[in-house]
């Protein structure tokens, strides 16, 4: 008997290969109409929220923050937004710590995400993240492309809204290869946008990226967990069976014929 190998993929939900996520940090004031224009859209974001400094004048307010960032993700930003290389570890054990539990009183569930206050972070810290239920955390800075993050605890974003957003979303769109996986993220804070005046900067970008059939919208730690399970998969050597360990479903491609592998099943896969 002839032996073959067949292309199997990783796909993104729905069988697609690209994937949008947003990031903002500091839960200030403008991330009420910032939220409005994601929602508007169909578009994700993921909020980096400082518990400690909540009660500013500028900032969104425990109280709101379950019901304005519902369908978004909450996401940690450390209590008190220092400059953490500089802390001693047990200290910054504490800022994400409490930070996470301030966070998850308000909010409802597991906060399990976290973006770098200041930028600043280290190896020590990255170490220490996992320990403190920290599964992913973001960097400062742009790559310019749409490739996966080779560690999800350096995560860095393809862009800050002020950097080439619209140039990289018209890149993002017209992507066609399916052979590989790409993801655009962007970040940034809500309060620039009228410090800068260019709201609609952040309009014409999700009118022009949103509602699209070939991406998938999601949070900062939907793709995380989707990864997860995607890596997760067991296949046999004649790519003919898979198994889905995780409780979530997964989507393959096989010799270009998508389909989904249910949570906690064995799939039979036609040639």
């Amino acid at each position: 008997m002839k032996n073959e190998l067949n292309n199997i993929y990783i796909c993104f939900p729905g069988g697609r290969n690209k994937v949008l996520t947003m990031s903002y940090d500091d839960g200030r004031l403008e991330d009420r109409k910032l939220v409005t224009i994601f929602n508007r859209h169909g578009i994700k974001g993921t909020f980096h929220l400082n518990s400690g400094l909540s009660e500013g004048e500028d900032r969104i307010k425990p109280v709101e923050w379950k019901e304005l960032y519902q369908g978004h993700e909450v996401s940690c930003h450390t209590v008190l937004h220092p400059t953490i290389a500089r802390c001693p570890l047990p200290q910054v054990a504490l800022q994400v710590l409490e930070d996470r539990r301030a966070l998850e009183r308000a909010v409802g569930y597991p906060v399990r995400g976290m973006s770098y206050p200041n930028g600043s972070y280290s190896k020590e810290i990255m170490d220490l993240l996992p320990g403190l239920g920290i599964e992913y955390s973001r960097v400062v800075g742009s790559t310019d492309d749409f490739s996966m993050p080779s560690d999800f605890l350096e995560w860095k974003a393809t862009c800050h809204h002020n950097h080439n957003l619209l140039e990289n979303g018209r890149k993002f769109i017209n992507l066609t290869k399916t052979q590989y996986l790409y993801m655009m993220y962007v970040w940034g804070h809500s309060y620039e946008f009228p410090r800068d005046d260019n709201w609609d900067l952040m309009e014409t970008f999700c009118e022009m990226a949103g509602g699209k059939d070939d991406i998938w919208y999601a949070t900062n730690i939907e793709i995380v967990d989707y990864m997860r399970a995607a890596t997760s998969l067991q296949i046999t050597v004649d790519g003919d069976r898979v198994y889905n360990p995780s409780s979530l479903p997964v989507w393959i491609s096989i010799n270009e014929k998508r389909m989904e592998i249910g949570g906690g099943t064995m799939c039979l896969c036609s040639q």
